[in-house]
């Protein structure tokens, strides 16, 4: 099929070739959803640790006797009630990952991209990079295209593209093999070379 794709190169009005099955999807919020949630759980890093009573060092003296003070009774200092004491339900490092079937995440990643399409977000570029790691340099490129929220995605690691967009506020520059639903859906323009296409095309057909 032929998606009518802003491309960019030696002739800019010839529309590109896409796959249908990656490019021609219908929109599925219910699953983009669970996959994006599964996502951003699973990034959690869920290590967050508190001391109970048993954890807490010291405490291991009756404080006063039992009766006859008039105070009331104390078994310990590292008590939850007393200043410096253990937490009553202290919280303990913990997963947060969600399991998604293979064929459910690239299932959502299709409709994300035919949607994307659909409206006019995608970008695709015969070629995009920069010789030097200057952010200037990528600045101008950008100012050409008339994009400034834009997320770049490459066929392979580019990390002298990635340097020079490092400063920028809300550009990110991603290979194809390291896509992800969050990112899709963070930017409002997504800019591809042709062979990142590809790839992503062949990463899920």
């Amino acid at each position: 099929m032929q998606l009518e794709l802003t491309v960019t190169g030696s002739d800019p009005k010839a529309p590109i070739e896409v796959a249908e099955r990656t490019f021609g999807q219908a929109l599925n919020e219910s699953l983009i959803h669970q996959v994006v949630n599964a996502y951003m759980s699973t990034a959690r890093s869920g290590t967050r640790a508190q001391k109970s009573r048993s954890e807490v060092r010291g405490g291991g003296a009756k404080p006063w006797r039992q009766k006859g003070s008039g105070r009331a009774r104390a078994g310990s200092n590292r008590s939850p009630l007393w200043r410096g004491g253990g937490v009553t339900f202290a919280a303990k490092p913990s997963q947060h990952r969600q399991k998604v079937n293979r064929k459910a995440y690239r299932a959502a990643m299709r409709s994300i991209l035919s949607e994307l399409a659909r409206e006019g977000r995608l970008l695709v570029v015969e070629e995009f990079a920069v010789s030097q790691p200057k952010t200037r340099d990528l600045v101008a490129k950008l100012k050409e295209l008339k994009v400034n929220d834009v997320l770049i995605i490459t066929a392979d690691r580019d990390d002298t593209l990635s340097l020079s967009a490092r400063n920028l506020h809300r550009v990110d520059v991603t290979p194809a093999t390291a896509l992800d639903p969050v990112s899709l859906l963070s930017f409002e323009r997504i800019l591809m070379t042709v062979p990142a296409l590809r790839r992503i095309e062949e990463r899920f057909a």
